[in-house]
């Protein structure tokens, strides 16, 4: 076995292709015609299928020009490193030396860019015949997934072990080299903005130590022109309608070691509204019922961003009116002398198109049903973009497939009123394992672990397992959702769970609760829901300390909880993990007497509203927050309610405050009782901190309200414990830092309470840290 290199090898075919057909030129003799044609040297291709790609026949005349032609097809099929064609009396003579097959290929010396990677971006496979040129554009390919981790100084160098008959590995030696990183961001033609405040507009970063964790400082020309979008979109929000990129450019420096990332821009000048209008074409559909849904005024800056949501919210509007082929063309008309613009939607009916056929390809796991309820558009409804768009959305909710492969195009059929919907989807793995570890003000440090499978079988069917183990506290849980029970638009599922709460800072005793829920839940449209639950288990209060509370003494053992609740949500967030504007509401009652010893009537409803500050303060980071809860406990048939049934005041619902910490304690111990009336408002301003976004790091401040009362007194051994319930509202103030880090959220608050009462437990400080990976 012998290794060579390849790098003399790498010898253009054009050039083997007239060394061969020179000294056939000066065999093949004028005259005659051919009798035979003769293969030799071939050791797997077989001489018929040689034969079919000469040009010429038994019995056709020898030709010059077609036996060199010949020798270009043989050449062109890549089977063969040399070729020669001669003529020997009256026959031809076809003599090849076939190219190599490969037998494997294998790669070295590579940690950046995986085995996996390599072997789906080369041609060269096992079986494949190999050449020189194909062993060149591999080596390109690997050079480029390179460069798309920003190694550009990485270095491939292919070569090829000859095998017996005939056959070679290839092996692609790799050196990584060094990460070529963004070591500066320029930006020329800018006056109105700072290069800092550009940097932080568009998503490649300069290097710096934080980033190890990121590639945003990694040079990709994808997010290059990623990054022109967003300056676009950020001066276009500002008024900067003439906004243009001259150049962006990215200069490798001398050593290579890093770029130079160079943006060129125009930013001419700011425009202001001078008029806004509506123009209705519809039926009994007036252009001014329609102007209260732009977001913008005359007098106000122009603002590209409210023109996008102004086409939007009318399109929604219209056509949830029943216009359902309605379109909304934006007229935007600029005075360069004036520097305004003058904005027109116009309202007008669009082309009537119906919906033929709904296909989906690219799903090899998950069931067409699944991704067929997700599109909004069936057979024989008339075709809207608006329809398709959320279409779109529900299938990125899922999680099911990648993001940037989900496609849903419109085909043309023949007729002119009718398309075809090609939905197309990319699978993507659905499980996950998760493993993390933490630390939370109530239970301590603490560990979880859990295994999910977010589309089982295919079926689109959640199944997970987890538990979490805490200096204070343990949690195990066991569910299964399916999100379409019966085919219909039922939401089910299925959860088994047990939660013990050891002896915490604020409570001294142990809380135990095993047992189970079956759900069932409806979407009657896109903001509204409503689920119903029935849940049992069993209730138990233990290793109560010494010298605690009567109340609490008297609690001790178990009790059973049969228990059926229903929740009705209104949602109508922009986002509903991190949400900025809208609002939500949930109304929900449980009701416990269906059997069990608990009887009660528990109703509650929470609200939250989001308002964006981004257009007066710049900052999309800039949200004001309302969140609000109230909530009422009612004891039915006699039934005298228990710690485990009633609401706590503090913590994460009232911070200044320990959990539990507010509202109605045991006069004599101190300890708290919980309470059975309880509401609460906080006031929350999210806000920008003067720190690189890519630390993740924001701030807060807020106001926190809220009142906890209604605990009767009992009487223990003939003597009637006292009590100290005072509805009076609680208040605190303070402020805060959230750090999103690849490893989790951590939260870090100061509050100040600013009207407490007696026995009422303070806790200013209070920290929280989760993390998962």
């Amino acid at each position: 076995m012998t290794t060579a290199c390849l790098g003399a090898a790498l010898i253009a075919p054009a050039a083997l292709q007239a060394r061969a057909a020179a000294p056939a030129a000066a065999e093949a003799q004028a005259g005659g015609r051919i009798a035979a044609i003769q293969v030799s040297g071939n050791q797997r291709i077989d001489p018929s299928t040689i034969r079919s790609y000469i040009l010429l026949r038994p019995g056709d005349p020898f030709s010059q020009r077609r036996i060199n032609l010949s020798l270009k097809t043989l050449y062109a099929t890549g089977l063969f490193k040399t070729v020669s064609i001669t003529r020997q009396g009256d026959t031809l003579m076809v003599q090849v030396k076939e190219n190599p097959v490969v037998n494997q290929v294998f790669f070295q010396g590579n940690s950046v860019v995986k085995d996996k990677a390599m072997r789906g971006a080369v041609s060269l496979k096992p079986g494949a015949v190999f050449t020189p040129a194909a062993a060149a554009a591999d080596t390109k390919a690997i050079l480029a997934l390179y460069a798309k981790r920003g190694h550009y100084s990485a270095t491939v160098s292919p070569e090829i072990v000859k095998l017996p008959e005939n056959r070679v590995n290839v092996v692609f030696k790799c050196h990584d080299g060094a990460q070529t990183l963004i070591s500066r961001i320029n930006f020329i033609g800018n006056h109105r903005y700072g290069p800092g405040k550009l940097r932080e507009v568009i998503s490649s970063r300069q290097n710096a130590w934080f980033r190890f964790l990121s590639s945003s400082d990694e040079y990709n020309p994808e997010r290059v022109k990623y990054d022109e979008e967003l300056l676009r979109r950020f001066y276009y929000h500002h008024g900067y309608a003439d906004f243009r990129i001259v150049s962006a450019t990215a200069q490798l420096a001398p050593d290579r070691k890093s770029f130079y990332l160079t943006f060129v821009i125009d930013e001419g000048p700011r425009y202001r509204v001078s008029a806004v209008k509506v123009v209705s074409a519809l039926r009994n559909l007036p252009g001014k019922s329609l102007l209260p849904l732009v977001p913008i005024e005359k007098g106000d800056i122009f603002d590209g961003d409210a023109l996008r949501t102004a086409v939007k919210q009318i399109s929604d509007d219209v056509q949830n009116r029943g216009f359902a082929f309605a379109q909304v063309e934006p007229d935007v008309k600029e005075n360069h002398k004036t520097h305004t613009i003058a904005l027109t939607f116009r309202v007008i009916e669009g082309p009537r198109v119906y919906v033929r056929d709904v296909s989906i390809t690219g799903n090899t796991r998950t069931e067409d049903q699944v991704i067929r309820r997700e599109v909004e558009l069936a057979p024989g409804d008339a075709f809207n973009e608006q329809a398709v768009k959320e279409s779109r959305q529900n299938l990125e909710n899922l999680g099911f497939f990648k993001k940037k492969d989900i496609t849903i195009k419109p085909t043309p059929t023949g007729s002119p009123d009718e398309v075809n919907l090609d939905v197309g989807v990319h699978e993507e793995a659905t499980g996950e394992f998760s493993l993390g570890g933490g630390y939370s003000t109530d239970l301590g440090a603490l560990a979880n672990i859990g295994l999910s499978q977010n589309n089982f079988l295919g079926t689109g069917i959640n199944a997970s397992i987890s538990a979490l183990l805490a200096q204070r506290g343990t949690q195990f849980n066991l569910g299964v959702t399916n999100p379409y029970f019966l085919g219909r638009n039922l939401i089910a599922g299925v959860d088994l769970f047990r939660t013990d709460t050891y002896n915490t800072t604020a409570y001294v005793f142990s809380e135990r609760s095993i047992g189970g829920d079956v759900r069932l839940g409806f979407r009657y449209n896109h903001h509204i829901s409503q689920a119903f639950t029935y849940t049992v288990s069993t209730r138990s209060i233990y290793n109560v300390i010494s010298g605690a509370s009567l109340y609490i003494l008297n609690e001790q053992g178990s009790s059973s909880l049969s228990q059926l609740g229903t929740t009705l949500t209104f949602d109508y967030r922009n986002n509903r993990l991190d949400p900025s504007s809208g609002g939500l509401l949930a109304l929900s009652g449980d009701y416990a007497g269906l059997g069990g010893t608990a009887k009660f009537l528990r109703l509650q409803a929470r609200g939250a509203y989001y308002i964006p500050l981004r257009r007066y303060l710049g900052s999309k980071a800039w949200v004001l927050e309302f969140d609000g809860h109230v909530g009422d406990l009612i004891d039915l048939f006699g039934y005298h309610s228990l710690i485990a049934d009633r609401f706590f005041l503090g913590g994460d619902s009232l911070l200044g405050f320990q959990t539990g910490g507010a509202g109605p304690h045991d006069t004599t111990f101190g300890d708290s009782l919980g309470g059975k009336f309880i509401w609460t408002q906080d006031t929350v301003l999210h806000f920008p901190l003067p720190v690189s976004p890519d630390l993740g790091v924001s701030g807060f401040a807020f106001t926190d309200i809220g009142s906890l009362s209604g605990v009767r007194p009992i009487t223990v051994n003939g003597q009637t414990l006292g009590i100290y319930d005072n509805p009076a509202p609680r208040i605190s103030v303070g402020v805060g830092v959230a750090w999103n880090t690849p490893f989790g959220l951590i939260d870090l608050s100061f509050a100040q309470p600013i009207k407490k009462y007696k026995y009422d437990q303070v806790e200013q400080f209070r920290v929280s840290f989760g993390t998962r990976f």
